[in-house]
């Protein structure tokens, strides 16, 4: 009996950190995964386990019984499954929510989902009290079987913490890992039932597994969002992924949704944003022409929109590196973004380890990965750009994309405060219409009257030769939307980057300020 209650604990505390990681990609495909998400899951989470160690504690004083315990862990297995199935509904209104950015049905949906969670949870968090209380004999010997059961819980734990993350959902999705550990759960619990109980009792609960495969598979062919032009979505280890085709354009969403990270048509180039702005940074030099840049990086490559637009420019003469994390990302691009580039090498990897660990001088290097409040703090310390600088030649340029909100430009003089650290000139430009701001860093001193000097060179006449109108629009786009300059604020290091602190701010800031319906 002992063996296999040990057993029971560690399938429990494993599906218990399984569902807690799956219920965070469950609400990040809607909600995001920034550090506010993941703060209130792990916070309800914790408070559901307490109330469920303190019930199971009672319970177990009141009817010592492998019968209950089983009984318990049935149900807390299939509600476990359950939960993505339940949370259908709650997270398709929300998700239309996202698109009108309705904030009211956003909050409510938030919370109505994280409420799912709570009787799964607590019936798990009352399986280690219970075992306890069944393993104990001698209570000379209850603190070693205390100890032994959370022990062997806890290694439960950490087994599914990675399982989901690493195997479940990038293969099988989101759903069917809520599924599947429910399915593990409820076998272990019927095998219980059978084991110290009887056939009969183990039989009352059949209908839940039957149940749980139905349901998975009607829902088996459903998407998890239904947003408007949806051609294609997958989840992988590290997003949720979204391809979308409006108006001839198509779109890469990720995660909620908010934002887009590559776009793509056929008969188009320019597109007002952030892409085409990392191919003209070199022109802050003086009597630079499109010949003199040879050499590209791109950190967070996407779906390969910016090295497009960058050999339209510079033909298929420059070699880029594309750096980007997300394997699935790249296929994505492959497939529906035209990324197929013979001048373009992708790189999967993190994006800071892939720069360093490079042997090449750029011209160019483009930071792509910020977008809040999803901002890798790693790549944005005085030691990633000084990395940076020193992939970078003589007369080479770093830009980066980051995002901000109407009148809190904190995080954009953060990064150019770090960056003037290193980088002797700093420009910046927003972008109109948006709320992306390029910051271009040069590693000698430039100038914008350098921009303008060659931007007047380039368009003398009808058609410059060997210039690509698209790097004409996209200079003048620039050099009409610089900015000012910034205010000298705090320096980033790798041992103090308060970049949550400032994102967190400035996002519920905005959000309370009516922000959201600015964006419309």
């Amino acid at each position: 009996m002992k063996r296999y209650i040990l057993l029971t604990v560690f399938i429990s505390g494993m599906t218990t950190l399984a569902a807690e990681l799956t219920a965070g990609r469950l609400i990040g495909n809607v909600f995001g995964t920034s550090n506010l998400v993941w703060a209130s899951i792990i916070g309800l989470m914790l408070i559901y386990l307490t109330f469920g160690y303190f019930l199971g504690g009672k319970w177990a004083d009141a009817n010592p019984s492998p019968q209950a315990m089983y009984r318990i862990l049935a149900w807390a297995a299939f509600t476990v499954g359950l939960v993505p199935y339940v949370a259908v509904p709650v997270l398709t209104f929300a998700a239309d929510a996202f698109e009108v950015l309705s904030v009211g049905i956003m909050a409510g949906s938030f919370i109505v989902v994280l409420v799912l969670f709570i009787v799964p949870i607590t019936l798990l968090g009352t399986i280690s009290p219970y075992a306890i209380r069944l393993s104990i004999e001698d209570t000379d010997k209850s603190g070693q079987i205390s100890g032994q059961i959370y022990a062997i819980s806890t290694l439960g734990s950490f087994i599914g913490t990675f399982i989901p993350t690493l195997i479940t959902i990038p293969t099988i999705g989101t759903r069917l890992t809520f599924a599947s550990f429910g399915m593990l759960l409820l076998i272990v619990a019927l095998i219980g039932l059978y084991r110290f109980v009887s056939q009969k009792e183990m039989l009352k609960y059949i209908w839940m597994p039957i149940a749980l495969l139905i349901i998975a598979i009607v829902f088996s062919n459903s998407a998890l969002k239904n947003s408007t032009g949806q051609v294609y979505e997958t989840e992988s280890a590290y997003n949720y992924i979204q391809v979308q085709q409006q108006n001839g354009f198509t779109l890469l969403r990720l995660n909620d949704g908010q934002g887009v990270h590559s776009i793509y048509h056929p008969d188009t180039m320019y597109f007002n944003g952030p892409w085409e702005q990392f191919s003209v940074g070199p022109y802050f030099y003086a009597s630079r022409s499109p010949d003199d840049v040879q050499s590209m990086a791109i950190i967070g490559l996407a779906a390969g929109t910016a090295a497009r637009q960058a050999t339209a420019i510079y033909g298929e003469d420059i070699q880029i590196d594309g750096i980007e994390i997300d394997d699935k990302i790249v296929q994505v691009g492959r497939d529906y973004f035209d990324m197929n580039l013979p001048n373009l090498n992708v790189i999967v990897g993190d994006g800071r380890l892939g720069l360093d660990r490079s042997n090449k001088l750029y011209d160019i290097i483009a930071i792509d990965a910020y977008r809040p409040p999803y901002i890798p703090a790693h790549m944005t310390t005085l030691e990633f750009f000084t990395i940076c600088a020193s992939h970078l030649t003589e007369t080479g340029v770093l830009t980066l994309n980051v995002g901000s909100t109407p009148g809190d430009r904190r995080l954009i003089d953060g990064l150019a405060t770090t960056m003037s650290q290193i980088f002797p000139s700093i420009h910046i430009m927003d972008i109109p219409g948006t709320l992306n701001t390029m910051i271009f860093a040069t590693k000698q001193p430039t100038s914008p009257e350098n921009f303008i000097d060659n931007l007047s060179r380039f368009s003398r006449g009808p058609g410059s030769p060997g210039i690509n109108p698209l790097l004409i629009v996209t200079m003048s786009s620039t050099y009409n939307n610089l900015a000012e300059g910034y205010t000298t604020t705090t320096v980033f290091t790798d041992d103090l980057a308060p970049i949550e602190w400032i994102v967190n701010n400035m996002v519920v800031s905005f959000v309370l300020q009516g922000g959201l319906e600015f964006l419309q």
